[in-house]
């Protein structure tokens, strides 16, 4: 899923492109894709792009009168920059943002088709898409630690969650726990102060690389390669490969549809994770240490 550097990069990709032209139409490919009702879609076509935000994970169209388009790529969801008019792909298109100087193409590359377009009128209404997590680069430390702290969660799942912070997911939260030396299953209320104080600094200079990374990336070309996984990264996406720092296996831990990755050496003193489903089966035969692990 698209997180807070993705966004960042889409929307400084967006801004040049779309603010202050007009949304001439919007064709919708998919009858699934738009969840709203009021207002329709006639009373946005037509009306100039003020200016664009980002909302958590949500890409957010200011337009004249009040109104705002706001776009949830979810998992799959990607954008792609292209001329004026051009058709919306057959398989995987749901729909197109047509302006003066191109077209913003929607597409989701899943069958499960969870994004979303949200016509919304008035403020108040766009701040209910809010699900009010701290913005991680613009906190202090105090408004960090207490977001952080304000529930008992592990770490992987409080840098995840909405409700405290924006805009982190699966990715990220990965690279910043590893950059950290922290391990994703320490619960949040079990860390020092210096620890938070660490998790804090790693949190927004993670999020602040990456952003620039991206960004560059894009400078002359609309972004074509948002993904979670990318070759830079650290330990997301890595299992099974060497870490970075020390050399060590990257491990996982895989829950529903989302999973943990980790260095068992700079993160948990040496010790595996144990993965519901293997640790389940293997019992009494799931190593403990990456020692064990290598030994076998």
């Amino acid at each position: 899923m698209p997180e807070l550097p993705d966004i960042v990069t889409y929307l400084r990709a967006l801004e040049p492109r779309v603010v202050g032209q007009p949304l001439e139409a919007l064709r919708l490919a998919s009858p699934f894709v738009l969840r709203s009702v009021d207002p329709p879609v006639r009373e946005v076509v037509g009306k100039r792009v003020l200016s664009l935000a980002r909302i958590g994970k949500r890409i957010v169209f200011a337009l004249e009168d009040d109104l705002f388009v706001v776009v949830h790529l979810m998992v799959s969801g990607r954008f792609q920059w292209k001329k004026r008019g051009d058709k919306v792909p057959g398989k995987v298109g749901l729909g197109a943002f047509d302006f003066p100087t191109g077209s913003l193409i929607f597409t989701e590359a899943s069958t499960k088709k969870r994004a979303s377009i949200h016509l919304v009128r008035g403020r108040e209404a766009l701040a209910t898409f809010s699900r009010g997590g701290v913005e991680p680069l613009e906190v202090d430390l105090p408004t960090f630690r207490e977001a952080l702290l304000r529930e008992r969660h592990t770490l992987k799942r409080a840098l995840t969650d909405p409700r405290l912070f924006s805009g982190i997911g699966n990715a990220y939260s990965d690279e910043i726990l590893h950059a950290a030396q922290l391990s994703p299953v320490t619960r949040s209320d079990r860390l020092t102060e210096e620890q938070i104080a660490r998790l804090y600094t790693t949190t927004q200079r993670v999020l602040t690389q990456w952003t620039e990374l991206l960004s560059k990336e894009a400078a002359t070309e609309f972004p074509t390669k948002v993904t979670a996984f990318r070759p830079e990264m650290a330990v997301h996406g890595k299992y099974g490969q060497p870490c970075p720092v020390c050399g060590t296996k990257v491990q996982r831990i895989v829950y529903a549809e989302n999973e943990s990755n980790y260095c068992p050496r700079c993160q948990t003193g040496g010790k595996l994770l144990a993965d519901r489903s293997l640790s389940r089966l293997l019992k009494d035969n799931w190593p403990k240490t990456i020692e064990e692990l290598e030994g076998r």
